[in-house]
């Protein structure tokens, strides 16, 4: 009977618009106070699960996220993308998909790509005569990359919760994230060339060198990040302060998006930013650690075995769940509920869990594209004064691509598992 109180209690306090903290911190208090736990406990758990290494990235990352955004990185990234892809019919259109993967890939956030893309790439959709809900769906979309493409806080913390490498998770999401950016190119050229969509001037090949030489400060990020954690230089907590200091210099010395007066300003920006995703997850961990010692998922893997569901099976009700809780949730609230429940029950049901990994991380770009709580639609709603509804219209064939990315990677788990066994060997790293 308590089970169900506790449910209720729970769904309840998500609906009342309480922020996910303080209903997981509630309810974990509740889950403590029942099974006759001492309340000091709880505090003691939740100092107990931050102390993880690897957990410090996620404010440095973030860090660096947010110098980049505002150090006109994004600027340089989209001038190489339009100097390279001139001359071909929906450029712009083309300019967004890959400036997005390349700022993806360095800063490792969605939300952060989608906004600073859309803040730089819209107003010039717009003016070349572009539909709006085509501009806000292609930049929308595209920023659903970063949930993938290393360095991926998502990935970050699903091998923290997992206990997973997190290497292993970043080469894991390469190959996907390369599918899901080209399968987005070859739809935008496809429709740009239905829809007679404007072509931006080609450029000299001089002029494209310097341009290209003037972008590549921009790429040191990934460079530093991949070559120093794959170099076996760094652990991807060295390689997240070694980023924030990068992007810095870069930002304030290279492209001079913000005078030096305003570090301060952009620091604690970012560290409002890493608190709140710290604060949901110091009560998620402290949750999901009671919900693993609870023998929830020890009843759950019986369960599962008992139902007879093939691996196949499995796998499509987990998509069909996470695509579901994904209506409701964001990305962080939806690995810190789901995964200590899930994590246990993936080996038995014979599944990787790095590849599962790449199938969650993809079911959440799902998420932040399609209603009722896609972030990317309303943080382009809101930089667009555009309605949620049209955002939603122009999301649409990306989002079935997304779908159809999705099947690709949950069944075919070679390409997901290939790079990382190839450089760590077939389970170890």
């Amino acid at each position: 009977m308590w089970t169900v109180g506790f449910l209720v209690l729970f769904f309840g306090l998500l609906a009342s618009g309480m922020p996910i903290f303080l209903v997981l911190g509630a309810c974990a208090s509740v889950l403590y106070f029942v099974s006759g736990q001492p309340m000091i406990g709880l505090a003691q758990n939740m100092i107990d699960q931050l102390n993880s290494t690897t957990l410090m990235s996620l404010p440095l990352f973030v860090m660096a996220a947010a110098f980049m955004r505002r150090g006109g990185v994004a600027q340089a990234l989209v001038d190489l993308a339009t100097a390279w892809l001139g001359g071909i019919k929906g450029s712009l259109g083309l300019v967004a998909v890959v400036s997005c993967a390349l700022f993806a890939a360095i800063s490792g956030s969605s939300i952060a790509t989608a906004l600073a893309m859309g803040t730089i790439l819209l107003p010039a959709m717009l003016e070349r005569g572009y539909p709006r809900s085509f501009a806000l769906g292609v930049l929308g979309a595209s920023g659903t990359i970063g949930v993938v493409i290393p360095p991926s806080l998502a990935l970050i913390l699903y091998g923290i919760v997992t206990e997973q490498s997190v290497p292993r998770l970043f080469l894991a999401g390469i190959m996907p994230g390369l599918l899901q950016a080209g399968a987005f190119f070859l739809w935008v050229l496809w429709y740009a060339r239905r829809k007679n969509f404007p072509v931006e001037p080609g450029m000299p090949f001089a002029q494209r060198l310097r341009v290209t030489w003037r972008a590549m400060p921009a790429m040191l990020v990934p460079v530093v990040v991949l070559g120093g954690i794959y170099g076996g230089f760094m652990t991807v907590t060295e390689s997240a302060a070694i980023a924030a200091v990068t992007a810095l210099i870069v930002s304030l010395f290279v492209y001079r998006g913000f005078p030096v007066r305003r570090t301060l300003e952009v620091i604690a920006e970012a560290m409002a930013s890493a608190s709140v995703i710290m604060l949901i997850i110091a009560t998620a961990l402290v949750f999901g650690h009671w919900m693993t010692g609870s023998g929830i998922p020890g009843q759950l893997v019986k369960f599962a075995a008992g139902a007879g569901f093939s691996t196949w099976e499995f796998l499509l009700v987990m998509n069909i769940l996470l695509l579901i809780i994904g209506c409701f949730l964001e990305v962080v609230s939806t690995l810190l509920l789901v995964m200590p429940i899930l994590a246990p029950i993936l080996l038995p049901m014979g599944v990787d869990p790095v590849h599962f990994g790449i199938i969650f991380t993809h079911n959440m770009e799902v998420g932040l594209v399609h209603p009722p709580v896609g972030l990317n639609l309303y943080v382009l709603s809101t930089i667009s004064d555009a309605p949620v509804g049209e955002v939603i219209r122009g999301i649409m064939p990306f989002l079935v691509i997304l779908l159809l990315v999705l099947a690709l990677i949950t069944y075919w788990p070679a390409m997901t598992l290939w790079l990382p066994n190839a450089v760590f060997g077939p389970g170890t790293g």
